[in-house]
């Protein structure tokens, strides 16, 4: 795996770096978001995973996430943050990380953070070849939404609902599946993230908002809050 470690603090790089070479990982440093944003433009497809500091020198970390994500949906992209508020957590990602991580934090479990990305990415990978029938089979098909993990592909009434991170095609296939169930957020974080968030359910309602807004792009919200327990898939108001 090839990491590209975006973090101004040297020593934390450092640290970091040999924990990564215990897993056989390559890592490239970039130690402002100038550079970090350099490298990944150069070599768009080369990295595996991204950590980003949002605390950079010459450009904010908030930017360089929303520039990484205008160049790639889908590289796996994880926040390290000294700020621990809810705003700057749900901003970050609303702006397309996948996770965060909050300093100070113990290496072993950014390792673990990065595992399973990883293996979430891989799945996806597998689920998505370059080249696929046109009638290829869906997934998931109602009356008004049809989905395929083959293509990683969802229609709303025939319409693509275009530009779904891999996170946020996870989340509407779990849910899609499933009509009708209400899933926690509890649920959600296990289901979709591979791991426990410790209570935190703010990532689950970031991506849901980012989801939302893709799909209303394109038609009715079919992604139904059950207040008080979590969401719910449910697509038969659209008969009305």
């Amino acid at each position: 795996m090839k990491i590209l470690m975006i973090e101004d603090n040297q020593s934390v790089a450092e640290m970091m770096g040999m924990f990564f070479q215990k897993e056989n990982w390559e890592v490239v440093n970039a130690y402002d978001g100038e550079e970090g944003l350099a490298q990944f433009k150069a070599d768009p497809e080369g990295f595996d995973i991204i950590t980003l500091d949002l605390n950079l020198p010459k450009m904010d970390g908030m930017q360089v996430a929303k520039e990484i994500r205008q160049l790639s949906q889908s590289v796996p992209l994880i926040m390290l943050t000294a700020r621990d508020t809810e705003s700057d957590q749900v901003l970050g990602l609303e702006l397309g990380a996948d996770d965060y991580v909050t300093k100070p934090f113990s290496p072993m479990t950014l390792v673990a953070r990065i595992k399973a990305l990883h293996r979430r990415a891989e799945v996806s990978e597998t689920q998505s070849p370059a080249t696929e029938s046109a009638d290829a089979d869906y997934d998931v098909e109602t009356k008004h939404f049809k989905l395929s993990t083959k293509t990683r592909e969802a229609f709303l009434d025939d319409v693509p609902i275009e530009g779904l991170t891999p996170k946020e095609f996870d989340l509407l296939h779990t849910l899609a599946g499933n009509p009708k169930q209400v899933f926690s957020r509890e649920q959600l974080l296990q289901l979709i993230w591979d791991y426990e968030y410790y209570g935190d359910e703010r990532t689950v309602d970031a991506h849901i908002k980012k989801l939302r807004q893709k799909i209303e792009k394109v038609g009715p919200q079919i992604i139904q809050t059950v207040w008080g327990v979590g969401y719910k898939f449910d697509d038969s108001g659209l008969d009305v």
